[in-house]
């Protein structure tokens, strides 16, 4: 009886394993490996996150015209079941294409606020553009699963890419 539970709790785990699809591709230039969740389809837009050995960059495309944002933009995270939220602030280049960047260092100890939001559910984010305009991203349960499940399947894959 005891074997036939390890074999299914075996089964369970390396069935898991295998849903986190990512993306890998190699840089035609420089020959350095790029992953990617590819992007995830949320209301109101849609996020990918992508890693390379320097950097891990969540890359948020929000729909909509006149979405500008700078180094000056915030994003507020608000997660389930907590009253706890986390401010960001843009990450990327001043653009007017609705392009949102958090971007972390790839190391080898994953930062407290990188582990949060690649661990933990999120149910809808608030971003503040130039024009201090609202524009808030809301997070099915269904995509909260999706995005954890690659966020965290990329976090920890990322670190094979440190040089």
């Amino acid at each position: 009886m005891k074997l036939v539970l390890l074999f299914a709790l075996f089964l369970s785990t390396a069935a898991a394993a295998q849903e986190c699809k990512l993306i890998k591709e190699t840089d035609p230039y420089t020959k350095e490996t790029l992953l990617s969740t590819g992007f995830i389809f949320v209301t109101g837009g849609s996020v990918t996150v992508d890693a390379n050995s320097k950097e891990i960059d969540v890359l948020f495309s929000i729909a909509g015209a006149d979405k500008c944002y700078d180094n000056n933009s915030t994003a507020v995270i608000y997660f389930e079941g907590s009253k706890v939220k986390t401010t960001l602030r843009n990450g990327g280049t001043m653009n007017c294409e609705g392009l949102f960047h958090f971007i972390f260092k790839n190391a080898a100890s994953t930062t407290a606020v990188l582990k949060k939001i690649t661990t933990q559910k999120i149910t809808h984010i608030v971003f503040t553009g130039n024009n201090k305009k609202e524009t808030t991203l809301s997070i099915s349960p269904q995509q909260q699963d999706a995005l954890v499940l690659l966020a965290n399947c990329l976090v920890t894959d990322a670190k094979t890419l440190i040089k």
